[in-house]
């Protein structure tokens, strides 16, 4: 059961509840005439605070079970001929909200106070109070009404569980379904590609063995074709991702100087400053800024030596990625969809991008990221 703020619908049972008590009350005897009393009308205070105290069972039945208890016995007590109705349906809301052990402990002390409050009034001798308690709070209506708030909190539970099971059930079809596009993904297109790479690279090949020139549109292919196997890998990885691992981040960057480092290229990587608390986005745009620039490396620099700096600086993370290819300011690549996409995510995370030749040589990656977020 909810424990929000108190509704108008715990206002309405609430008021209906004191008001059956006021008239069942009023209907009898006033208290007032038994003797050693003289409370007059105050002597229904009890009464109407007890059906008001259950607006509160919902954020607090355990109170609310022993307020209505109380003043059940204060009812006795002054010698009302009226049922515990307030105390009941606390039972119901103390059950329901699965307090068992505190509703089974003031349930037993009710059914033996009760019979002695009815004595404190002197109106009744001990059978009549026996029977004047049993009148009040009958076992059997105390039974059903925890029976039904026990019910009630089970079935809820159930509902809950069939809910997260529909749930667990539909991410491990959307798994199912990811991994069958991949499947299909992988064996259609993955081997068209990779044909369409190979003769493109084996066209080039012989066409430099003979010492003739290589059409643009065949180099135009084989760049395309390495980048399409590329992205296509990309998709494969995120589609066979069942979000179970967690993601890569600047944790996993000497893993990718490592591997750089086991194909033959002399990789280092140098981190300066503390590290701070990175944003979560901050830290996977990192690593791929560093995976995408080592892979470029590996691939079109035809470089010997490339080193990785992490620069952890006041409010910023800065990535420096360098090598000793044969890139000059005079013959500038073109950006490939891997620069454009580390440009693209650095510039949606507030950041700066550079990415250019070296006057010495080489070509230069660096990026910074705020790792603190700008202020609106």
């Amino acid at each position: 059961m909810g424990r929000g703020r108190i509704g108008a619908a715990d206002w309405a049972i609430a008021v209906g509840a004191a008001t059956a008590l006021l008239v069942t009350g009023l209907s009898g005897p006033l208290p007032a005439t038994s003797p050693g009393l003289s409370l007059g009308p105050l002597a229904y205070a009890p009464l109407i605070a007890g059906g008001l105290a259950l607006a509160a069972r919902r954020r607090a039945p355990v109170l609310v079970l022993a307020v209505t208890g109380l003043l059940a016995l204060c009812h006795q007590a002054l010698g009302f001929d009226v049922p515990a109705i307030a105390y009941l349906v606390a039972v119901y809301a103390a059950m329901r909200s699965g307090h068992r052990v505190a509703t089974a402990v003031s349930a037993a002390i009710m059914l033996a106070a009760l019979p002695l409050a009815a004595l404190v009034s002197g109106l009744h001798d001990t059978g009549e109070a026996f029977a004047h308690a049993r009148g009040a709070l009958e076992i059997a209506w105390l039974i059903a009404a925890a029976a039904a708030g026990e019910a009630l909190r089970q079935a809820e539970r159930r509902a809950d569980e069939a809910e997260r099971t529909r749930e667990e059930a539909a991410r491990r079809r959307a798994g199912e379904e990811r991994l069958h596009i991949a499947r299909e993904l992988h064996d259609s297109l993955t081997h068209q590609i990779s044909v369409i790479k190979l003769q493109a690279e084996v066209a080039v090949h012989l066409a430099r063995r003979r010492g003739e020139p290589v059409p643009e549109a065949l180099l135009a292919i084989l760049e395309a074709g390495r980048e399409a196997s590329r992205e296509l890998r990309a998709t494969l990885e995120a589609l066979r991702d069942d979000g179970k691992s967690p993601p890569h981040g600047l944790d996993h960057v000497p893993e990718l100087v490592e591997r750089a480092r086991a194909g033959g290229l002399d990789a280092r990587l140098t981190i300066e400053g503390e590290r701070p608390e990175v944003p979560a986005a901050v830290d996977r745009t990192a690593y791929r800024i560093v995976q995408e620039s080592l892979t470029n490396v590996a691939r079109h620099a035809a470089a010997t030596t490339a080193s990785v700096r992490i620069d952890y600086r006041p409010g910023a993370l800065v990535i420096r990625v360098d090598d000793d290819g044969t890139a000059t300011p005079d013959a500038a690549p073109a950006p490939g969809v891997g620069l454009l996409g580390m440009r693209e995510r650095v510039t949606a995370l507030g950041g700066r991008l550079r990415a250019a030749p070296r006057r010495e040589g080489g070509f230069t990656v660096q990026a910074e990221l705020p790792v603190e977020p700008a202020p609106s």
